[in-house]
């Protein structure tokens, strides 16, 4: 049985994803929207690039996984490979020092 679809599935490349500079060497690119306001993005931050102003988590948490690159939170660095969770109402400064990718999602919107 061959299936050509699977239904719900919604895909894309980030090359396909539109870019957005959020700050001076800061983009982000936006993967997908669910109807209940959960986004999925990736994040590229160049190297020495901070965040103008603090990350507030609202109205829900913020997920991250570093694909690439060394990120920094403000008080920590996170090596590739890693997984952050920030919970609803928390913040940070997002930086980094050598340039990192960033998978970032919001369950919540």
């Amino acid at each position: 049985m061959e299936i050509t679809e699977f239904p719900g599935y919604e895909w894309t490349t980030v090359a396909d994803s539109p870019v957005r500079e959020l700050f001076p060497g800061i983009r982000s690119r936006a993967l997908w929207s669910g109807a209940n306001g959960a986004k999925a993005y990736v994040l590229e931050m160049d190297p020495g690039t901070a965040w103008d102003g603090i990350d507030l988590h609202e109205p829900g948490p913020e997920e991250v996984f570093v694909v690439s690159g060394v990120f920094n939170d403000g008080f920590r660095d996170y090596p590739a490979g890693s997984f952050i969770h920030a919970p609803a109402g928390s913040s940070h400064i997002p930086q980094s020092t050598t340039g990192c990718t960033l998978f970032v999602f919001y369950p919540e919107g």
